[in-house]
């Protein structure tokens, strides 16, 4: 008897788990027809937003909701379109989050804001800004458009983006960037590590400075770039087969600075940091 009676609590305590779970998540769509180049703008407050390309003349967003302390508002506004958590009294990053996932067209703007993420773009061929303070963000497949992604201390990973501008800003988060080419390339975080690993593309302008993080860039030897290193207080190591250059402006020491070209210098390419190292490698 007594066994049974524990069998049937056990019961009815996972029941009650599961009617809990059951009420604290839910699911939503929002779907709206847009007209060419939609801006679309996600602030999730707490919780993970994706993005990816879908039909050319709508927007479907799928919000799904894992706490009871939130409300998903949504809203369209000619072709601009408006999607957020409002949060609840108490709400906390458990009970207030809400995870997005969006299908946009190719050309749309888009906004997209979490403070804990992760937020993933791929795929789009608009303008993209990315925004979390220890949000994880990628950004993968994008071309032409003007890519900025600033965060506080959460990484940021960049892979396959050509044919626009790009900006990042971080405060400590490390920054990847693998096959990035672009007209503009300005990066600059405080602590943090920059790494990149391409061949900087034809005719871009690639500005990497950091405060007291690394810097390393990986390149393959058919790279055509001007290159200009200098660390105040850090060190500096070229391992790349670079043609000597004469600036006044740059410090003749060959531990703290290096300026040289590679190929035709299509590209230029600047790194500057107070006091972290700075490294060019040949892949």
């Amino acid at each position: 008897m007594e066994s049974m009676q524990r069998t049937a609590v056990a019961g009815l305590v996972l029941a009650m788990c599961l009617a809990s779970v059951a009420i604290a998540e839910s699911r939503k769509e929002y779907r709206y027809n847009v007209g060419p180049q939609a801006n679309v703008s996600v602030d999730a407050q707490y919780g993970a937003v994706s993005v990816k390309p879908g039909s050319a003349n709508q927007v479907l967003i799928t919000a799904i909701a894992k706490g009871d302390k939130v409300d998903v508002e949504s809203q369209q506004n000619g072709n601009r379109v408006e999607v957020g958590s409002r949060l609840r009294p108490g709400a906390d990053p458990q009970s207030g989050r809400v995870d997005y996932e969006l299908s946009v067209p190719p050309d749309a703007t888009v906004h997209l804001r979490s403070s804990t993420g992760p937020i993933t773009a791929d795929g789009l061929q608009g303008d993209v800004t990315l925004e979390g303070a220890g949000a994880q963000v990628e950004a993968r497949n994008l071309n032409r458009g003007h890519l900025v992604v600033q965060t506080m201390s959460g990484p940021i990973t960049l892979n396959n983006v050509h044919n626009g501008h790009v900006e990042i800003t971080s405060i400590s988060g490390d920054i990847h960037l693998n096959s990035v080419t672009a007209q503009l390339v300005k990066v600059e975080s405080t602590n943090g590590r920059i790494f990149y690993s391409g061949d900087f593309g034809s005719g871009g302008d690639y500005r990497f400075s950091t405060h007291t993080g690394d810097i390393e860039a990986l390149v393959p030897a058919s790279a055509s770039a001007e290159f200009s290193a200098q660390s105040l207080q850090g060190q500096v190591q070229n391992d790349f087969p670079l043609q000597p250059k004469q600036h006044s402006h740059i410090s003749l020491d060959a531990t703290r600075a290096f300026i040289g070209t590679a190929g035709k210098a299509a590209s230029a390419v600047v790194m500057r940091s107070f006091s972290g190292k700075i490294r060019l490698k040949q892949r």
